[in-house]
C-alpha cells in the first residue's frame, strides 16, 4: 500500500511538473506571437506614413503643415472618406477573426493574426504625422513597462479577477460609443475623459486577460488537444495585443507631444 501511494504521488508530481512546463511554453508562445504582431504593426505604420508625406509641393495633393505635404496616397488615406474605412477596418477584422478561428488551423490563425497586425498598422499610421517621434518612443516605453507589470500581476496573483470581465467589456463598448459620438459631435473635455478611462479599462483588461489565458490553459491542458491549445495561444496573443495597442494609443493622446 505504501509503495502504491508513493507511485501515485510520484505520478501526480510528474503530471503537475508537465503541466507547469506546458504552461510556461504556452505563455512564451502567447507573448512571442504578440511581440511579432507589435513589430509588424509599427513597421507597417512607419512605412505607410513615410509614403503619405513629401516635402515637395509640386508632388503634393494637400498641405499637412509648413514644409510637409500629403501625397496623393496620403490624401486618399487621411483626407477622404477612406479614412473611416481605415479607422474601423481593424474592428471589423477582429470580429471576423474571432468568429472564424474555430474553423481555422493554428497555422492559418497565426497568419491571419499577422495580417490583422498589418491592417492595424495602416489604421494607426497617422500617429507618425501627428506626434513627434521622440514622444511616440517615450509613450511606447511607458506602455511597455506598465503592460509588463500588469500582466505579471495578472499571472501571479492568487486573487480571482474573473469577475472583472463583464464590467470591463461594458467599459470597452462605452468607450467605442463615446469615441464615435465625440468624433462627430466634439465636446470640451470629452477626449481627455475618454483617454483617462481608456487607459484604466485596458490596464484592467491586461491583468484580466493574462489570468484568463493562464486559467484556460490549466483547465484544458488535461485534454491534450494540441491543435486547440495552439489556437488558444493565438487568441491569447490577440487579446493582449489589443490591450497593449489601446493602452498605448490612449496614453499617447494624454502624454504625446504633437507636431
Amino acid at each position: 500500500m505504501a509503495e502504491f501511494d508513493t507511485i501515485r504521488s510520484t505520478a501526480a508530481g510528474a503530471r503537475t511538473a508537465e503541466i507547469d512546463a506546458g504552461l510556461r511554453a504556452h505563455m512564451n508562445k502567447v507573448y512571442g506571437t504578440m511581440s511579432v504582431g507589435m513589430l509588424i504593426t509599427f513597421a507597417a505604420a512607419w512605412a505607410i506614413s513615410g509614403l503619405a508625406v513629401t516635402s515637395d509641393p509640386s508632388a503634393a495633393t494637400a498641405q499637412l503643415r509648413e514644409g510637409l505635404y500629403l501625397t496623393s496616397f496620403g490624401y486618399a488615406i487621411y483626407g477622404s472618406a477612406l479614412k473611416y474605412l481605415v479607422m474601423f477596418a481593424p474592428l471589423i477584422f477582429v470580429f471576423g477573426f474571432s468568429a472564424a478561428i474555430n474553423r481555422m488551423s493554428a497555422a492559418t490563425a497565426q497568419t491571419v493574426f499577422y495580417a490583422f497586425a498589418a491592417v492595424m498598422g495602416l489604421s494607426i499610421s497617422s500617429i507618425f504625422l501627428v506626434f513627434t517621434g521622440q514622444s511616440i518612443i517615450q509613450v511606447f516605453l511607458i506602455t511597455a513597462i506598465a503592460f509588463a507589470g500588469l500582466s505579471l500581476w495578472g499571472y501571479t496573483t492568487k486573487k480571482d479577477i474573473s469577475g472583472w470581465g463583464s464590467f470591463l467589456i461594458m467599459g470597452v463598448i462605452g468607450l467605442i460609443v463615446a469615441s464615435i459620438i465625440n468624433m462627430f459631435w466634439p465636446m470640451p473635455g470629452m477626449a481627455f475623459a475618454i483617454s483617462i478611462l481608456g487607459v484604466l479599462i485596458f490596464a484592467g483588461l491586461t491583468a484580466y486577460d493574462t489570468q484568463n489565458i493562464k486559467t484556460t490553459y490549466l483547465q484544458m491542458a488535461h485534454a491534450g488537444d494540441q491543435e486547440w491549445l495552439g489556437k488558444a495561444a493565438i487568441m491569447g496573443a490577440l487579446s493582449l495585443y489589443l490591450d497593449f495597442i489601446n493602452m498605448f494609443m490612449f496614453l499617447l493622446q494624454l502624454l504625446g507631444n504633437r507636431e
